[in-house]
């Protein structure tokens, strides 16, 4: 596991642990209160966060996450307490919507070098059952900090945000971040990706955390993706099976 991870410190109590050897570069992120920690978003399950995580704080920590994508549900198991979407909570109990070997053959996608001791053939789908179950609107007060969530559907059913509302961090997971935008499979929809875009546009933002790729991106880019997504609904191509559209610092798939 050693040099898999990488940390970056947002500030004080704010760590972006990232997997940037793999192509898919994903983010999670530590954020300390004052009594208790949540990690937003768990990585690939590659190698072990949890150790990560216990280096960088004694907390009590929830693993909480903003989808139940393979690539942001692997470490769950590291974590006795987890959180996710009311919408989602049975693809953590048996009911994922992809077969595992599919989920392997992403995971090799493109040559690799996993950490030490990592075999393939015993990768799994993280499956459990979450004790926290959260909804829009719901608060979570880990003393001197409170993060809101943010339902925000489109890329999956159960998708959400964290808002910090202290610091005003958007924790954006795969809604806004600089690359492909996927809105194109069978558990997608176009439409709420738009409305959801929409929705997280209207709260103020000092800075954007977002699950993958580049860490640090401005945060007018919700603006360029709503007015794409606009443009799109305006052509009569926001539907799924019309492509993929490129505007530079991101891409829509539809």
């Amino acid at each position: 596991m050693k040099n898999w991870f990488t940390v970056e410190e947002i500030d004080q109590d704010t760590f972006a642990i990232s997997e940037y050897q793999h192509w898919e570069e994903t983010h999670s992120y530590l954020l300390c209160g004052a009594k208790e920690a949540i990690l937003i978003d768990t990585g690939l399950g590659v190698g072990n966060i949890r150790e990560v995580v216990n280096r960088l704080t004694s907390l009590p920590v929830t693993a909480v996450i903003t989808h139940a994508h393979w690539d942001h549900i692997g470490g769950l198991s590291y974590f006795e307490n987890i959180g996710v979407h009311e919408a989602e909570k049975d693809w953590l109990s048996g009911q994922f919507p992809l077969p595992e070997q599919v989920i392997k053959q992403n995971l090799v996608r493109y040559p690799c070098k996993f950490p030490e001791g990592f075999i393939l053939d015993d990768y799994r789908i993280f499956q459990g059952t979450p004790q926290c179950i959260f909804r829009d609107g719901d608060s979570m007060d880990l003393g001197e900090r409170v993060v809101k969530v943010i339902h925000t559907p489109g890329h999956s059913p159960g998708h959400c945000c964290f808002y910090d509302v202290g610091r005003k961090y958007l924790l954006s997971g795969d809604l806004i971040y600089q690359g492909c935008l996927d809105a194109f499979y069978p558990t997608t929809d176009p439409q709420r990706f738009w409305e959801s875009v929409r929705k997280i546009q209207k709260l103020k933002m000092n800075r954007i955390l977002p699950g993958h790729h580049q860490l640090h991106m401005s945060v007018d880019i919700v603006d360029r993706i709503e007015l794409a997504f606009r443009s799109l609904s305006e052509k009569g191509k926001l539907k799924q099976g019309n492509g993929r559209f490129d505007y530079g610092e991101f891409q829509i798939h539809i």
